[in-house]
């Protein structure tokens, strides 16, 4: 019989506190946060899922380096959908380069020969992104001029950057203060979320793509 988190609280208080701390502070609570946690929530992963789906309707999942709460549903209909702080994208092109991206991680976990169950996440230079996306648009939309190599700094790629590293997608690796570094050198950790979506389904997105002359690269969706 699965314990429940209640009769682990008498024997546990702090670590039980701690991690349902860390299941809701962000995103993703990764093994790397603190890997005797999570083990604590591996090793009592059923009394941690019953407590979210018993108490608030809410989804638990854990693989080997990741664990997060999902709900499905908001409450609070006072709370509109632009004011909601969840995870996606209202512009096509920003859209675009994260689908992009995620292809790039897939080619990225071939050609290092890398898997999750590894310790060390994936690694990868800003640079080789940036020209993986660039040759990806150019493709989908035979060279049109609006997707420069400016453009897409600025307007597609760039500022996803920032949003993928507050969800925890992605991670700088910091740069000491004595190297100067370009942009196209920043090294990125693509962190185990990363995972977590079908790229397959994605690249056929991407693929059904047209290009319409009548609507504005930086349009809302």
């Amino acid at each position: 019989m699965t314990e429940s988190l209640d009769h682990l609280m008498q024997r546990h208080r702090d670590k039980v506190q701690q991690a349902l701390n860390l299941l809701v502070e962000s995103p993703y609570f990764y093994k790397s946060d603190n890997e005797l946690l999570f083990y604590f929530v591996n090793r009592h992963k059923r009394a941690f899922e019953k407590f979210f789906a018993d108490y608030y309707d809410w989804k638990f999942f854990m693989d080997g380096k990741c664990a997060r709460v999902y709900k499905a549903r908001w409450y609070n209909r006072e709370i509109t959908p632009k004011n909601r702080d969840i995870f996606n994208f209202t512009k096509r092109d920003e859209a675009m380069a994260f689908m992009m991206l995620l292809e790039f991680f897939e080619k990225q976990i071939d050609e290092q020969a890398v898997s999750v169950e590894e310790n060390e996440n994936l690694m990868f230079r800003y640079g080789d992104l940036f020209e993986y996306v660039h040759r990806r648009f150019a493709s989908l939309f035979d060279n049109d001029e609006r997707y420069s190599g400016e453009y897409l700094r600025a307007k597609a790629l760039g500022p996803i950057m920032p949003k993928l590293e507050r969800y925890r997608f992605i991670k700088k690796v910091p740069v000491p203060p004595e190297d100067v570094m370009g942009e196209d050198e920043y090294l990125y950790e693509a962190l185990p979320a990363l995972y977590h979506f079908n790229t397959e389904t994605l690249s056929r997105s991407l693929s059904a793509a047209k290009p319409n002359p009548n609507r504005e690269t930086d349009e809302h969706e």
